[in-house]
């Protein structure tokens, strides 16, 4: 299980996070939502060790970052918001790179990373460096990599940027496959809809701050049927219809 317990983060003086707990248990996919600003990133990054917290702690199965980084680290799999690949690389060469960094055996490499090339629809252009790749087609080298060490928990930040129709429903369904066999997966995301469909359970944060922490299923039923409106009500989101009609009033004038 992973466990967020408190997690505080200040930059001074500022306070990013404020005591920020949730948990996501094997075989849940937690929906981690909030405006911009309000802490998401500043979470993903303390629970992948790119950031220190002021206070609070990160458990996965009982340990810290601290007991054992490698140990820690070698359990998760990230695919970040803004893709940052060596893209003078080809998709098979940089899959390769990431599998050896991740201490897997040379042939296994090899071998994993072609087998994820073609099935994430890469095949074509495996030898091509990425920088001759899409939006879309980078998206999916970052999941594959993120894939190639069978980790326990999946870090995902806005994970279906960029990807075609497609693309979107083979990785809906992979996460619920991986659900099932137990993984745990944190899935950031201004798509309402998708989290809707694809999380169990959500975390709502405004401000630095949980405001909402509960299933889908109990939101639908006690607040409202669209995840849409609760989310607008408990981050205090304004009513955007005057602002809409005032953008079309100010071009037409």
């Amino acid at each position: 299980m992973l466990q967020v317990t408190n997690l505080t983060k200040r930059y001074r003086g500022l306070t990013a996070l404020d005591n920020v707990s949730f948990h996501i248990q094997p075989g849940e996919i937690l929906g981690y939502l909030g405006p911009n600003g309000s802490g998401k990133s500043t979470t993903v990054k303390i629970i992948t060790g790119l950031l220190d917290p002021s206070d609070g702690e990160v458990r996965l199965h009982g340990r810290t970052l601290l007991d054992d980084p490698i140990a820690f680290k070698s359990s998760l799999g990230y695919v970040p918001e803004e893709p940052q690949l060596y893209t003078h690389l080809t998709g098979a060469e940089y899959l390769v790179f990431i599998a050896r960094l991740r201490q897997i055996p040379f042939n296994s490499a090899v071998r994993r990373a072609a087998d994820l090339l073609k099935l994430f629809q890469l095949h074509d252009a495996r030898n091509s460096p990425m920088s001759t790749y899409s939006k879309g087609m980078r998206q999916r080298v970052l999941l594959a990599s993120a894939l190639l060490h069978d980790p326990q928990l999946l870090i995902l930040d806005e994970p279906f940027s960029g990807l075609d129709v497609n693309a979107a429903l083979l990785l809906r369904t992979l996460l619920e496959t991986l659900a099932a066999e137990g993984k745990m997966i944190l899935f950031s995301s201004h798509v309402l809809e998708v989290v809707e469909k694809v999380c169990s359970r959500v975390v709502i944060l405004y401000k630095g701050k949980v405001v909402l922490q509960d299933s889908i299923e109990n939101l639908k039923d006690s607040r409202s049927p669209d995840l849409q409106e609760v989310f607008a009500q408990v981050t205090q989101q304004e009513d955007y219809a005057p602002i809409a009609s005032a953008i079309l009033k100010a071009v037409r004038q």
